[in-house]
This record gives structure tokens, sequence and C-alpha cells, in this order.
């Protein structure tokens, strides 16, 4: 296959370093999973499945039990033991995220609600995360915010925010790591994660993470190809200034790839079941993906502890697409009936994004306070879409022969510019030694300027969107807080009334209450959490009008879904031997009729997971569930049932710079679709092996 000679000659560059002989003569050895983050101010100690504190949920930066909203966590080390290497791979570990698959793409949706933004390292960003499937090796863990997020993302589904923590030059000696990987379907990856003081004080110091991979998959003929670097430099400019400055690049390249999936029906209404691996497709299809990301990031210590933060970042990506979609229901016999759909392009979009704020301590009856201020602004950029598109009618679904469309991108897709922008200010306020106060506010302008496919104009803002955030925590004892919150998250419509404005934009208002716990000194978390949302303003079409004297549908506003359920979660540390991150949610989403929404998502999802120590070895296993869900109605209805997948690990540490490992994902090989729909029917991915060979130094 075409990525042979790429697999042999980067292995071979990876064990010849491994060889090395000063790298092995090295008397001092220090794993990459025991330093201090210096930039969050959070430590995560050796192999830990939790952290101390995090800033997600309002930038103040608040132990897990002190934060008055559902979190999670998952660090570096768990994402390493459970061989959790990408974005889509996260999800399915994730408590009470369910995906619902397109193809290479994967929906991501939460209490109800689809997620359609993410943070890294605390900054939102807005640009699809879906097709791109990000690496996760240059991460050094992912925190977890449940529920309406707009006080530090602004505009958004009430579902979750996911906030990607870099890693950082955080270390003034030589250390790091190289792994080698071998799996399932003919996979074979290098990766290097390298950290090395600049200077001799240490003052100045590097970062480097790279990484190849490639191989095929349980799909007829798919090819796949990751190729990723980041480089980050962290320096200390003077005993009260620190700056980091970085840069990454990934490459995803797939082949023979789907666009949508296999029919559901056949023409007589009869269930399909093909082949696991049968790829509705030709090898000419690919969607290949180049992402560049530049960031700095400036604190400033100032007097009477107060810091001054300044961040940008840049993400610049390029999605070549050339892709094959097929509807219909096939006859049983032949496979005739369907029609196909060629599409053909290059989206070119970029994203910018600055967050400059402030953080004030101080005293007040003899108790610790602590105010955020700040503003943060961000252009989204859809600058250059050209296109093209065939259709035809197929042959059979048993035998696909479209030939690969030619020509010219002559046309131009949905062009247009997003900014927006937020002055913020959240305080945590203890009004004695065992009850906090957080309160919080977002004022935030949002604008849309662009151009539909069709070349009409599109352009719509909202103006001084406020987003509040109110929650109280009571410290029962030293281990235990109750807590309730109220949040609220703004998201954007661009439909209009019959007098041709547009409608406000949808308001999604969060309710929480619960109980933390936090045991061990802090290496085990705990919650159970009750929530409700509610939508606002959502769209509502209005029988037989119209806007204006136009042929344009006008709506209305009316309240919409109505999300309820409980959460719970545990992780950490039980003794130094024993780690667990386990999680169960339930939840009811509801419209204003009372029917169902989102029934693409389980209702109820539980992830578990365990790893034990024992000498020199680690042995892990897990569960994942997710509910049945559904699409569709009376005889066009899909429906996937409950099912559980298992997951194993284990590794054996040869000596203290040598570790092997083996995972193991859906265990027991169970089958099951992914992706449910009348054109999108996806089994999902079979058992998956992956044995892994690790040096750190």
């Amino acid at each position: 296959m075409k990525f042979q000679n790429k697999k042999i000659v980067g292995l071979s560059i990876l064990a010849a370093i491994l060889l090395q002989p000063n790298v092995l003569a090295q008397d001092k050895k220090e794993s990459l999973g025991s330093v201090d983050i210096i930039s969050t101010d959070v430590e995560q100690t050796d192999g830990s499945y939790t952290v101390d504190s995090m800033s997600t949920s309002t930038k103040l930066d608040l132990s897990i039990k002190d934060t008055p909203q559902s979190i999670s966590v998952l660090t570096v080390d768990e994402l390493e033991d459970r061989n959790i290497d990408s974005y889509q791979s996260l999800l399915k570990k994730v408590n009470g995220v369910s995906i619902e698959r397109w193809d290479e793409r994967v929906n991501a949706m939460a209490r109800g609600f689809e997620v359609d933004y993410y943070l890294i390292d605390g900054m939102p960003t807005y640009s699809s995360i879906t097709n791109r499937d990000p690496d996760l090796s240059i991460y050094e863990r992912v925190e977890i915010v449940k529920g309406a997020n707009g006080l530090t993302t602004g505009s958004g589904n009430p579902a979750i925010s996911m906030n990607f923590v870099r890693k950082r030059a955080d270390s003034k000696i030589t250390n790091g790591n190289i792994a080698v990987t071998t799996g399932s379907w003919n996979n074979y990856g290098a990766t290097a994660d390298i950290a090395t003081p600049v200077t001799d004080d240490g003052k100045v110091r590097s970062r480097f993470v790279v990484k190849h991979e490639s191989g095929d998959y349980f799909l007829d003929d798919y090819e796949k190809e990751n190729n990723l670097f980041y480089g980050v430099v962290d320096a200390d400019l003077t005993d009260t200034t620190t700056a980091s400055l970085g840069f990454s690049y990934q490459n995803l390249d797939r082949t023979s790839i789907r666009w949508g999936g296999l029919p559901a029906f056949f023409s007589d209404d009869s269930k399909t079941n093909f082949d696991r691996s049968y790829n509705p497709t030709e090898d000419w299809t690919y969607r290949q993906i180049e992402t560049k990301t530049y960031y700095f990031d400036v604190e400033q210590d100032l007097a009477n502890d107060i810091k001054l933060d300044l961040s940008y970042t840049r993400l610049e990506a390029q999605d070549d697409t050339s892709l094959l979609y097929f509807s219909g229901k096939p006859d049983k016999s032949d496979g005739s009936g369907m029609s196909y759909y060629t599409w053909t392009a290059i989206e070119k979009y970029q994203e910018d994004n600055i967050d400059l704020h402030a953080s004030i301590p101080f005293t007040l009856n003899n108790l610790e306070q602590e105010v955020i201020v700040g503003y943060t602004h961000s252009i989204f950029d859809v600058n250059d879409y050209p296109y093209s598109q065939t259709f035809g009618t197929l042959g059979s679904i048993y035998n696909i022969n479209v030939a690969q469309p030619t020509g010219a991108l002559s046309s131009q897709y949905a062009k247009g510019k997003t900014t927006q922008s937020g002055l913020y200010s959240t305080g945590k306020f203890s009004l004695s030694e065992d009850l906090k106060l957080i309160l919080g506010a977002r004022l935030s302008n949002w604008e849309y300027d662009g151009v539909k496919s069709d070349g009409s104009k599109l352009a719509y803002e909202y103006e001084n969107e406020l987003t509040p955030f109110a929650g109280l925590v009571y410290d029962l004892d030293k281990n235990h807080s109750i807590y309730a919150s109220y949040t609220s998250i703004f998201n954007n419509q661009d439909k209009r009334d019959p007098n041709g404005n547009y409608l406000d934009p949808i308001d999604g208002n969060s309710y929480e209450t619960g109980i933390k716990g936090e045991y061990f000194n802090g290496a085990l978390n705990a919650s159970v959490t009750l929530f409700r949302i509610e939508q606002e303003n959502v769209a509502q079409e209005i029988d037989g009008v119209k806007v204006g004297s136009s042929s344009e549908q006008a709506y209305r506003t009316a309240n919409g879904v109505v999300s309820k359920g409980v959460e719970l979660s545990i992780s950490g540390e039980i003794n130094e031997n024993l780690s667990l991150s386990a999680g169960v949610t339930n939840f009811e989403a509801t419209d204003a009729n009372g029917d169902d929404v989102q029934t693409k998502s389980s209702r109820t999802n539980a992830n578990i997971f365990a790893l034990y120590k024992v000498n020199k070895f680690d042995i892990g296993a897990g569960l994942n569930y997710r509910s049945k869900f559904y699409t569709g109605s009376g005889s066009s209805k899909v429906t996937q049932g409950g099912y559980t997948t298992a997951e194993f690990m284990s590794s054996y540490r040869i000596n203290k710079n040598l570790k092997i490992q083996l995972n193991v994902d859906n265990l027991f090989d169970k089958t099951y679709y992914d992706g449910i729909g009348s054109n999108t029917m996806l089994k999902a991915e079979p058992r998956k092996i992956t044995a892994s060979l690790r040096y750190d130094f």
C-alpha cells in the first residue's frame, strides 16, 4: 500500500533514537506525567485521573468540589491508559455524550443538545471539529463542563463545553518519551514527545511533539494517514513575566471514504443488513484536512498578587474533499433504484481569537476573595469555498461504478464572516468559611456577514446579549459540599418574522443542584447532580405566512426544548494501586408539545473504567453503555437497541524506562450501529487491538 515506505522510515528513525547510547546513559529520568502545569497553576500527579483545580467553567481557579457545575476531567494518564488519541475516540468515553455518526464525521450530543463549540486553553473556538478529528497527542488533559457555559464561550448550545489544555514546555531538564504502535487493520504509528531547556538556567524551555500514523480500516479499501507536529517555547522573561509561543500542524488524509452511509430499507420496505466491512464508495473519494494553529500567551504578575493574561490564537484550515453520496431504496435482488451525488470542493477558513483578562485576589473579613475581568474577541471567516457537483443514477448498490468527476470547481458555496466580542466579569466571594458565592456576567455582541450559495447576501447581528452566571457552594464538612447554580447561553438563528426582522437569539437556561465529595486529600472526586435546561425564542413556522411580499417562510419565537435529568460521577485514585473513572447520566428532552427531541441521543449513558497496579503490571477494564436511540416514525422508523461495549488494557514495565502496553476496544466484538438514518446506516467499529512500546527518559 502507498503508506508502507513511510511506515518503515518513521519506525526506523525512532528505533535509531531509542538506541542512542547518550540517551540510554542518562542518570536522571523523569516521566512527563509528573511535571507541573505552570501556565494553569494546576499540579497533576503521576497516574492521576483527576486534577486539583480547573478554570473552564468561570475562569476562576476552583477545585472540582467548589465549582457549582457538573465537571469531568480526562487527564493525560487516563488518555494514555485507555488509548484515547483523537477527538472521535474521546467522545465514546465521555459520560453523558452520545454520538451520531454521519460518515467520517460524528455529531456529538449531550443533555438533548448538539455540541457546537469547544475551547483550547480556555479560549472558545467555533470552527468545525467534526471534519478535522483533531489528534490529542498535544494536549495535557480535557476539561469538560456540562450544560450551558455562555459566561466563558459566548454563543452556542447548552450541551457541554470541552476545553483542550495544551502541553507546555515546563521542564528545566531534558526528558520525554518515544513510542511506537501497531494494531488492527495494518495500523502503524510513531510518536515522540520531548521537552528540553533552551538556556542553561532553564528560563527558556521548549517542547516538541511529532507523530506519524497510517493504516487501513475495517472498511473495504479505506486508508488513512495522519501527520502531526507541535512545538512550544515557554520563557520566564523576568521574575514577574512569563510568555509562551506555540505552533501546531496536522494533516489528516483519508481515502476511499464514505459520505453518508448505506440505505436503511430495500424497495419492498424490508430492512437492509449489509456486511460490516462493506464500504459504499469509490477509491477516488478522499477527505484531506490540513490545519495550522499559531498561538502566544503572556502572563504578567502585578502588585498584590494581581495577574494579567493576554492570549491570542490563529487557526487556518483547508478541507479538500471529493465525495460520493447515495440515496433511495434499492431493489433487494439486483440493488438497482438508487441515485448518486458527487461533491468536490476546497473549503478554506480561518479563525482569530484574542482574550485579555485580569485576576484580582483580595481579602475581606479575613476571607479570600477573587474577581476576574476580561475582554474577548473572535473572528471566524470562511473566505473561499469553490465546488462542483454531479448527479446520476446508480446501477447497483452491490456493485458501485461511478466515474471520478472532472472539471473545474466553478461554483462558490456559502461564504461568510462571524464576529463575536464580549466583556465579562466573574467573582468568587467567600461569605463565610463554609459558604461561597460565584457571580458573573458577560455582555456579548455577535454579527454575521456572508453570501449564500445562490449569491444572495445574508447579514444579521445581536447587540448587548447578557449572559449571567450565579452559583452557591456550601461546605457540609471538609469532604462534602452542596451547590446550586444558574447560567445561560445564547445561540444565533437566521429566521425572520413577517415584517422581515431577524428573530432574537435562542436562550438556553441551565439550572443545577447537587452534592460533591472530595476524598483522600483531593485524589478522588465524586458528585451527584440534578439538572434542568430550558430553551426560549426557538423559531417556529407560521403556517401560510411569508416574509413581507417575498416567498420566504416567516417564523415566530416559541418555547423550545426542556431537558432534565440526573448525573453521577466519580474519578480519581482510591489508593496508590487503584484508579477509577465512572459516570452515569439519565435525562429526558421534549419540545413544547411534549414530543421527544434528539431521538438519536441515548437517554441513559454509563461509563466505567478501573485500573489496578500491582508490581510492574497495570491491568484495566471498562464498560460503556448506551440506551436505545431511533429516528423516523411508523414504517420508516429505525432503532438501535441499547448496547454495552467493553474495553481492556494491560501494561508491563520492563524497566524504569521501557513499557509495553496492550489495548482492546470493543473486546467482545459487539455489532451495532453508531449512525442511523434513511441513507446513513453505519455499523460501528469492531474489535480493535493496539500494541505499543514506549521509552521514557
